[in-house]
């Protein structure tokens, strides 16, 4: 069919220059395309609907690895840094993925107006699964996506159609999950807020006891909890963030390696060159170098 939504995704990535991601017209939709099999990139994940639509890759959280491919999507409810690799691309066969952000507000509305809501889960899980991409959910992204052609119909349409995937989430098979972490209810909520507060203050020195605190626990139920919603520890999680951020200060050439390392939070370069070569296989300035513009 000409309207497949891998060939939708294909025509408007072919037209569109450089490597991607690839925005669209449609707020909180983007589109991504890979000619061949990539290395493992580092990245921060938002929530998000990942859905594979052509091809396959895996990511990491912390620990624990997801391998989803075409016909399964990847649903990401609080942000994480991760690892992800695309491993099956060809460039008559691209890899091909939509993402679809969530927006929180929606969600708790749409969920508020459930005549059955989902129970969310009460304890901490893993904020990440793959779940099938089929049917309602699919028939939502397709239309999503259609809407491309029809600049003048976002503004209307594309709200009610992110309203009705929203609903199909939180009645399918997984809505205890997304009701308990994406809506961040119970334990899930505490633990967020604290990654909140770690995100905005990852140049900063941590106290588990401050971040306990934020999330009203104990230190060692905290740090539990914790490590079960991102699959890492508190002090991993802040230093993937710091890394990253100086990855982008000196690809943007914003800042060099030693004033990157400062801006991240490092009191001694050594550290940060040991700690970036250790994350990225090479030492600031040589991975840097080899990285264009866009990686940024």
């Amino acid at each position: 069919m000409p309207d497949t939504l891998a060939h939708l995704v294909k025509r408007y990535t072919d037209a569109q220059p450089g490597q991607g991601p690839f925005d669209t017209p449609v707020p909180g939709l983007t589109f991504l395309r890979s000619d061949h099999r990539k290395h493992p990139s580092h990245l921060v994940f938002k929530p998000a609907l990942c859905v594979v639509v052509q091809g396959a890759k895996w990511t990491t959280f912390g620990g624990k690895r997801f391998d989803y491919k075409a016909g399964q999507a990847l649903v990401v409810s609080v942000e994480t840094p991760a690892l992800s690799r695309v491993v099956k691309a060809s460039p008559s066969e691209p890899y091909l993925g939509v993402i679809v952000e969530f927006d929180l507000t929606v969600m708790r509305e749409v969920m508020e107006g459930l005549e059955a809501p989902p129970l969310p889960t009460v304890n901490v899980q893993h904020g990440v699964f793959v779940t099938h991409f089929q049917g309602n959910m699919a028939d939502c992204v397709h239309r999503l996506v259609r809407l491309i052609d029809t600049p003048q119909a976002i503004p209307v349409i594309a709200p009610m159609i992110m309203r009705e995937l929203c609903y199909w989430l939180l009645s399918g098979p997984h809505g205890s999950e997304v009701a308990g972490l994406v809506l961040a209810n119970g334990h899930a909520e505490r633990v967020i807020r604290a990654i909140h507060a770690l995100r905005d203050q990852f140049a900063e020195a941590v106290r588990i006891e401050d971040l306990a605190a934020i999330a009203r626990m104990s230190p060692s139920a905290f740090h539990r909890q914790f490590k079960a919603l991102t699959s890492m520890t508190p002090l991993q999680y802040q230093k993937q963030l710091r890394l990253l951020e100086a990855r982008h200060l000196m690809v943007s050439g914003a800042a060099n390696a030693e004033s990157a390392a400062y801006q991240v939070g490092y009191e001694s370069p050594s550290q940060f060159s040991r700690e970036y070569s250790r994350m990225f296989g090479a030492p600031p300035r040589r991975d840097v170098a080899t990285l264009p513009p866009a990686a940024a």
